[in-house]
């Protein structure tokens, strides 16, 4: 059973069980994970991807987006001759199953796809997942969705070479903040030792996830600084800015490589709670919001249509900026 330090919910034996009879009897598995994936979403989703292929599936791997693209960040990752664009993706799987994606909106264009599949795995930690799996393994006490997929990989018992390692330690070290996070626990530590012992590279991960960007990144962020506002919240600061779709065009910036401001503007010392608003490719402001402690985020969002975790949390909005602020303060 996978434990939860944190008394929240592990996974019953019999759910894991029950998963690896599915997947051992499967002789082709579809797999997904979450639209704009990040390093746990996609790396989970490919180490499974690369370890099921290794033990004689037929794998296919896909996010449903229709701009698909796999962030710049990511492009590192092993694995990635396994992904198909939504259109090539079964339309009615006999088995699917997804990785970090805690409601089926964030499927997006997949969503109608789990709807049709005879049996959907859902293998996530967050504590906002819904259950729409017909098999949930869930343990919101997990540090990163990559320790189930390690979990399930040990109890297919399928090998973890140095290309699938690299994949789950990229989704352990982001999602537990390079290891700064609460959620860092004795056993996300041993999983990194273990990782590391297949030869992994920390140091070129770590250049990949956080220590590289083009030029028109600083220039957006100068711009996007310069508009930040500090105020307070509920008796707690709130530090909070924006990204325009015509500050990325200006420097030819992708979507993707705005994710990394919200990390800029948290550390804010007078706020507990930082919100950086992106406007995507059409129009719609994707919201990422992070909290020091004081305020759980993942309820707030999840008021408003997202979720996440307590500190970490996310939403989609298709209203102006104020007025989307607006809303997020009433619920602060």
């Amino acid at each position: 059973m996978t434990t939860d330090p944190r008394g929240g919910g592990p996974v019953p034996d019999r759910d894991w069980d029950r998963a690896v009879g599915l997947v051992s009897s499967a002789d082709e598995v579809a797999l997904a994970c979450h639209i704009s994936p990040d390093a746990d979403a996609l790396g989970s989703m490919l180490a499974v991807g690369m370890a099921l292929r290794a033990g004689g599936k037929r794998v296919t791997a896909s996010f449903g987006e229709r701009r698909f693209r796999v962030p710049r960040l990511l492009c590192f990752l092993p694995g990635q001759d396994l992904l198909v664009e939504p259109g090539a993706y079964p339309a009615s799987p006999e088995l699917m199953m997804t990785f970090d994606v805690p409601i089926a909106d964030r499927l997006g264009v997949l969503s109608g796809n789990a709807d049709k599949a005879r049996e959907l795995i859902v293998v996530d930690h967050h504590a906002s997942n819904t259950g729409f799996g017909t098999l949930n393994l869930v343990d919101p006490g997990a540090a990163a969705t990559a320790v189930l997929a390690e979990d399930l990989l040990d109890r297919l018992g399928l090998p973890i070479d140095r290309e699938i390692a690299t994949c789950l330690y990229a989704g352990l070290v982001t999602d537990t903040g390079s290891f700064k996070h609460s959620s860092t626990t004795p056993e996300a530590h041993a999983m990194a030792a273990r990782l590391l012992a297949t030869g992994l590279n920390p140091e070129e991960i770590a250049r990949e996830l956080w220590d590289r960007s083009p030029f028109a990144y600083l220039k957006v962020l100068g711009a996007v600084l310069d508009r930040v506002v500090l105020e307070p919240a509920a008796g707690r600061g709130l530090v909070w800015t924006f990204v325009t779709r015509a500050d990325r065009a200006s420097y030819g910036l992708p979507y993707d490589e705005v994710e990394g401001i919200i990390d800029v503007v948290r550390r804010t010392d007078e706020a507990d709670v930082a919100v950086v608003l992106k406007e995507d490719d059409d129009g719609a402001w994707q919201v990422s919001t992070r909290s020091k402690g004081e305020v759980d985020v993942a309820r707030v969002c999840a008021a408003l249509g997202g979720g996440g975790h307590a500190k970490a949390a996310g939403f989609t909005s298709h209203l102006p900026v104020e007025q989307t602020m607006a809303r997020f303060r009433a619920l602060l």
